[in-house]
């Protein structure tokens, strides 16, 4: 059996929308997995993370794979040869992890379910549980922009309509910033001032995103995470606050370092303007989500 994934980036918080709002784009990593009755697992990498990944069972593709066949109660093959080929950066906040567990439970959904088309349901679920937040996981799954949560084992999530005509920028710097550093820094308890102002915001996000996008700018204000892990990402602090100062509804993808923004082309035009050195802009639009193809052999 042969199976391949194309599974998309992903940003999560848009702002407001903190641990709970996500958004795919069109920006893919591809992966090849064979299955045999042996052979081991062996495991080929280009692209991103090449040089750092593992190339045993314990890289998170396979990892994930077996974890999901055990839920599922399938025996795992003796024999996994995984090819990826990644270009979603790694440590920058656009979701390479989230990417790289929902391929590995789309894959394993072929591997225990041939004949069946994948359960975008089950997939969702188990590739929130295992990432811990559904924002980026659930997006790579259902693709376009999702609001999720997880409660107890079950993971909830509404699909949102994006309006039309809506583009995304992603500005992408060379540093990393590990995600568990960025949660360290979160304070556990805000003000209720800011408490108000987050609700407002998130609120609003939803319909900013669905029908009235003029709403964008605002909606994605935050006082919840942003300006806490500022410290972390200096220059991606500044270039956030200098966008948003011309009108573009930036944000720090999900725990940063890269600032994204989601906007009408008119929105998004004064980014032109602010000087982004240091960083790679993509323009990019909202995406599908993971596509799975099984190959019977």
């Amino acid at each position: 059996m042969k199976l391949t994934v194309r599974v998309p980036a992903t940003t999560a918080n848009l702002g407001s929308g903190f641990d709970c709002l996500g958004l795919a784009v069109d920006w893919f990593d591809e992966l090849t997995l064979e299955v045999a009755a042996t052979g081991g697992v062996e495991i080929d990498v280009t692209g991103e993370g090449a040089s750092s990944v593992p190339r045993d069972a314990s890289h998170l593709v396979i990892a994930t794979i077996l974890h999901c066949l055990g839920v599922w109660n399938v025996p795992a093959p003796g024999g996994l040869r995984l090819r990826a080929h990644n270009t979603i950066p790694h440590s920058r906040g656009l979701g390479s992890s989230a990417a790289a567990i929902a391929a590995g439970c789309a894959l394993a959904h072929g591997i225990a379910f041939p004949s069946k088309d994948l359960d975008r349901v089950e997939t969702a679920r188990l590739a929130s549980l295992l990432e811990g937040h559904p924002d980026n996981a659930a997006a790579a799954v259902w693709g376009g922009a999702i609001l999720a949560w997880i409660d107890g084992e079950s993971v909830e999530v509404l699909r949102l309509s994006p309006a039309a005509g809506l583009a995304c920028l992603a500005f992408v710097p060379a540093f990393e910033v590990p995600t568990s550093g960025a949660r360290a820094v979160l304070p556990d308890a805000v003000t209720l001032r800011d408490a108000v102002s987050q609700a407002i915001a998130a609120a609003s996000l939803v319909k900013a995103l669905e029908q009235r996008p003029d709403l964008l700018l605002a909606a994605t204000t935050d006082r919840l995470h942003q300006h806490y892990r500022a410290e972390l990402m200096p220059p991606s602090w500044h270039l956030l606050l200098r966008l948003r100062e011309v009108g573009v509804p930036a944000t720090i993808s999900g725990a940063g370092p890269a600032v994204f923004a989601v906007g009408t082309p008119n929105q998004l035009a004064p980014a032109g303007q602010v000087d982004a050195a240091g960083f790679v802009r993509h323009d990019l639009a909202i995406g599908t989500g993971l596509e799975l193809t099984v190959h019977a052999g």
